[in-house]
């Protein structure tokens, strides 16, 4: 379960459906600090407030704890080349070191390279070592997830 996806995801969800925090903590009896919260990761909702939410959005709980973003920039992890590096830089400093670097590792040389120019301040090597060696499930996994937040920032911003 990645809380940053259903962070983004719960604040997507919220938008599209034309609330505002406020509207959305009235809704749900909640504060707006709480509904806050879920959208920066900080804790994510409780089982009942997760149906609440569940009926309101006219979803299953499991789509919302594992969204699944339709392709709107992306479709493959080699493709984040096409995105501007500042935009690409703001979007993935969300995410942490060590997922970006899963996800190098089954990425292209020149992907690499993108990463490597985007975020200098990284010690690539030194962080691979720290990880070791990594199931291909798992890079795929990473890399999936980096391509969803890319397009899910990417409904954000049409909508």
């Amino acid at each position: 379960m990645d809380t940053h996806m259903i962070a983004r995801y719960l604040q997507f969800l919220r938008k599209s459906h034309n609330y505002t925090q406020d509207d959305l903590a009235k809704r749900l009896d909640l504060s707006r600090q709480a509904i806050s919260k879920w959208e920066t990761g900080t804790t994510i909702p409780d089982l009942e407030i997760l149906l609440k939410l569940s009926k309101l959005y006219d979803i299953t709980i499991n789509d919302m704890l594992e969204p699944r973003i339709q392709p709107q920039r992306i479709t493959d992890f080699e493709q984040i080349s096409k995105i501007p590096e500042a935009e690409l830089k703001s979007i993935l400093k969300q995410i942490d070191v060590k997922s970006i670097i899963i996800a190098l590792m089954g990425a292209s040389p020149e992907t690499n390279h993108l990463l490597e120019r985007v975020f200098p301040e990284i010690d690539y090597a030194a962080e691979m070592e720290n990880i070791g060696r990594v199931r291909v499930d798992t890079v795929e996994e990473m890399q999936n997830k980096i391509v969803s937040l890319i397009n899910l920032y990417a409904i954000d911003r049409d909508n």
